[in-house]
């Protein structure tokens, strides 16, 4: 079974396997991807086996060979683990040749540490003959070894209820702030980890951008993400980022475009209906890891101690990250968006499934939940009508609390604990 290396230095199981080893069993090609650090090389190790190649272009030599002549590269290799598959992309189509001769499923396991499935030229390439599964850092269920059937529970219908292994309190701004990248969840010292996700950042910004593309002002990025930092949880506003660093909104947007490719930020698209059309329809900005965001910003335990208010942000976007991890190893197909009107009504977070049905989800980061903290859920029910399945209100608590049909405020350790 595909494991990491645990806090304790032993290992821990990664959820995602299963949908792997299913994809692997029917389809030609195979593509984890997630961002560097996520665990995704441990994994591809224990996956591919004795029976299979396995090549890591990290590898200097490997990596001139690939790029060299590609499809000599892969001539013989009846099965093979190839590793940061984005370093050499002209790959891709040498693997294509190669699949479509011999279609057997499962010939191919890669990894990307970016997100090559929204390169039209890879997509189209390898459209019917590649599964996409997504490795972001670890979720609290399997640092826990918890349930982690949150998504499974709340669109099944079944009844909610209170769980052992609740965290509340400073615990759980402990576990936000550690996030889930193997090794800063390692590093028991808030400091150490900090200085960890900072080196971290230093070589993405520094080796992957110029991998993915051509950049004139490569310096600038550290800034830009220093600034989306001080915007997670809101609007995305490409005019107001490139001001901050003398660029243009286009050229804002296309750096931003290749932080998300590189895992790092994500853009939540506005839910939208023809019911209600007083809606707001910019995407919301989002860090995939709530450790990184907290490091950019310079938060500690004391700091949110002093003033909670400095959590709501990153608890926002630890919340997200969570269920994106949850819904990386169900075999449901969900879609996220968020809600939000013209008059300030908003749900941060609405998941829907193929079947139409939606769930609102709204994070507090109080343990006091009040009835005004479900007026958005009640807008997001008004316009959805009979799709609205059930909203819920995480806040810092270890209580269960009905709030009226379909409504409830329920603790946000419940995303492992059910």
């Amino acid at each position: 079974m595909g494991a990491s290396t645990s806090p304790s230095g032993g290992y821990i199981r990664r959820r995602v396997v299963a949908r792997i080893e299913t994809a692997m069993a029917d389809t030609r090609v195979v593509l984890l991807t997630g961002p560097r650090q996520a665990g995704k090389t441990t994994l591809l190790r224990h996956l591919a086996g004795p029976e299979r190649t396995y090549l890591t272009l990290d590898d200097i030599g490997t990596l001139a060979a690939a790029r060299a002549d590609p499809v000599g590269f892969l001539r013989g290799l009846d099965r093979a683990a190839i590793d940061e598959i984005q370093r050499a992309p002209d790959l891709i189509l040498a693997i294509k040749e190669a699949v479509d001769r011999d279609p057997a499923p499962g010939r191919f396991l890669l990894t990307g540490s970016a997100n090559l499935a929204t390169v039209p030229a890879v997509a189209d390439s390898l459209a019917g003959r590649m599964a996409v599964v997504p490795l972001l850092p670890f979720a609290q269920a399997e640092l826990r070894e918890a349930p982690g059937r949150f998504l499974d529970l709340v669109f099944g219908g079944e009844t909610v209820w209170s769980a052992d292994g609740t965290v509340t309190g400073d615990a759980l701004v402990d576990c936000v702030l550690a996030g889930g990248y193997p090794e800063a969840v390692r590093r028991r010292s808030p400091e150490r980890r900090r200085v960890w996700l900072e080196d971290y950042v230093a070589l993405i910004l520094d080796r992957d951008v110029r991998d993915i593309a051509r950049i004139d002002q490569l310096e600038r990025l550290p800034r830009l993400l220093a600034v989306l930092a001080e915007h997670a949880g809101q609007l995305v506003n490409h005019a107001s980022y490139g001001a901050a660093l003398g660029l243009s909104s286009v050229t804002a947007q296309k750096y931003v475009g290749i932080l998300e490719r590189l895992f790092l930020v994500r853009s939540l698209v506005p839910w939208s209906s023809n019911r209600l059309s007083r809606l707001v329809k910019s995407p919301k900005l989002h860090f995939l890891d709530s450790g990184l965001l907290a490091a950019l910003r310079g938060l500690d335990g004391d700091l949110i101690a002093a003033n909670r208010t400095a959590f709501g942000a990153v608890l926002e976007s630890f919340v997200y990250s969570e269920i994106l991890k949850l819904a990386a190893w169900s075999f449901r197909r969900l879609s996220f968006s968020h809600f939000r009107t013209r008059d300030g009504d908003e749900v941060d977070l609405v998941i829907e499934d193929r079947r139409g049905r939606l769930v609102g989800i709204e994070v507090k980061a109080s343990a006091t939940v009040r009835d005004d903290d479900f007026k958005g859920l009640r807008k997001l029910q008004e316009a959805a009508g009979d799709r609205f399945l059930r909203g819920l209100v995480l806040f810092d608590h270890d209580r269960v609390i009905p709030f009226g049909e379909r409504l409830t405020a329920v603790p946000i350790s419940s995303l492992w604990t059910w």
